[in-house]
């Protein structure tokens, strides 16, 4: 059964998109380090909004909002306070409105 990445949201579906293989890791390989500990938030912000760049171009400070509104939507994040998150948001019809190209 798939699920998430608990900081990004990538759909965890093949055992190489898990952190380390291990199929029960609750993060994508994309955001912890080699020695598995998680990415800063900075550092998934930043991959985020170069992934989202790389899909559907545009500004960065529209594709920043889309990173905001995902990454604050992801269990990893909730009551965290990272400097990035700061700044205005996707409202729910953009971001929808993206999920729906991917």
């Amino acid at each position: 059964m798939s699920h998430s990445c608990s900081t990004c949201g990538m759909p965890l579906v093949n055992k190489e998109d898990f952190a380390g293989g291990d199929e029960n890791a609750e993060f994508c390989v994309h955001c912890v380090n080699v020695d598995g500990s998680v990415k800063s938030c900075e550092e998934i912000f930043n991959g985020g909004v170069e992934f989202f760049l790389s899909q559907f171009g545009g500004s960065r400070e529209e594709v920043e909002k889309l990173t905001r509104k995902n990454m604050l939507q992801q269990p990893y994040w909730q009551g965290k306070d990272c400097s990035v998150f700061q700044g205005p948001v996707a409202t729910d019809e953009e971001f929808a409105a993206m999920m729906a190209k991917l």
